[in-house]
């Protein structure tokens, strides 16, 4: 079983970034690539923010935080993968986008490299179809805020050889980590249960069953879950949600997972949570109150 020693990642959003902080803090140089447009630099300062604000409340040193930042690369040229053994994809949750950038990626990567993607939603099988090194292809799902988060759902085929198995294993370890191994199913583990749950309180606010602070304090006080559903689903991204549903319900016919209207439409006008400022709460206060516009304006239930 060979070690995992340079890190390669493409894609430089908030899943991306956060995989790159971890990696570096673990001692391992990390090469992250942007996939679109945008400026490398601001990438970097990202992960700087984030490592400095993790110092201020005494969790890193300044010597750590400095060493991380020594043994990150932030770039544009994807030719700069060319060493690592190890590349984590974190693009959009396209199948067609993944797979054109595994083709590359095989023109680009040394031949031993191990090829992860961080998808939510896809199966590994199809990521890999037809690739060359479909079967050096595993699933490393990361989970937001990853330098925080210590699951990685690790998803691999029968074809995938024991070595790879091992060194994916032993890196999911290293950088601090638990891996959970997961059938190569559409959404793993966790978002085929999370999506439900964050679906059935979008629709349960949709048809007035409760004001979105009585539904969170419900299931926070009656379930003991640190956040509640519709704040959580604000966290991750409407978009991202809305994304996540379509992708699951597509897959498996069930639906439980389709997007609710008021989903669908808080996407469309461009309220997607945190990210945008509004969602289904509304960020400009503090803390946080009920986006009182959205369910009026959308409604489709009782109560409305």
């Amino acid at each position: 079983m060979s070690q995992i020693e340079t890190v390669g990642i493409v894609g430089a959003g908030t899943m991306g970034t956060g995989i790159a902080e971890v990696t570096a803090m673990a001692g391992l140089p990390t090469v992250l690539v942007r996939a679109t447009g945008g400026s490398p630099d601001e990438a970097r300062r990202k992960i700087e923010d984030s490592l400095t604000r993790a110092m201020s409340k005494g969790r890193i040193s300044a010597g750590d935080r400095d060493a991380a930042l020594g043994r990150l690369t932030s770039t544009a040229d994807r030719r700069a993968l060319a060493a690592c053994d190890l590349v984590v994809e974190s693009v959009v949750e396209d199948l067609a986008v993944k797979r054109s950038l595994f083709a590359e990626l095989h023109q680009i990567a040394r031949p031993g490299a191990i090829f992860a993607s961080n998808t939510s939603t896809l199966r590994i099988r199809d990521i890999g179809l037809g690739s060359p090194r479909g079967a050096r292809t595993v699933g490393m799902h990361f989970f937001a805020p990853a330098p925080a988060m210590k699951l990685v759902e690790l998803a691999v085929l029968d074809t995938t050889p024991a070595e790879v198995v091992g060194s994916s294993a032993e890196f999911v370890a290293r950088i601090g980590k638990t891996a959970v191994p997961v059938v190569d199913s559409a959404g793993f583990v966790v978002n085929r249960l999370l999506v439900p749950y964050i679906v059935g309180a979008i629709d349960a606010y949709e048809q007035g069953l409760g004001k979105p602070e009585s539904i969170d304090l419900a299931m926070k006080l009656g379930c003991g879950h640190p956040m509640g559903p519709l704040a959580l689903a604000d966290l991750i991204g409407l978009d991202v949600v809305f994304a996540m549903s379509k992708l699951l319900y597509s897959a498996h016919g069930d639906s439980r997972y389709k997007p609710p209207s008021l989903l669908r439409r808080l996407v469309q006008s461009g309220q997607l949570g945190r990210k945008s400022g509004v969602g289904i709460y509304d960020y400009a206060t503090d803390p946080p109150r009920a986006n009182e516009a959205a369910r009026s304006e959308y409604t489709r239930g009782p109560g409305g």
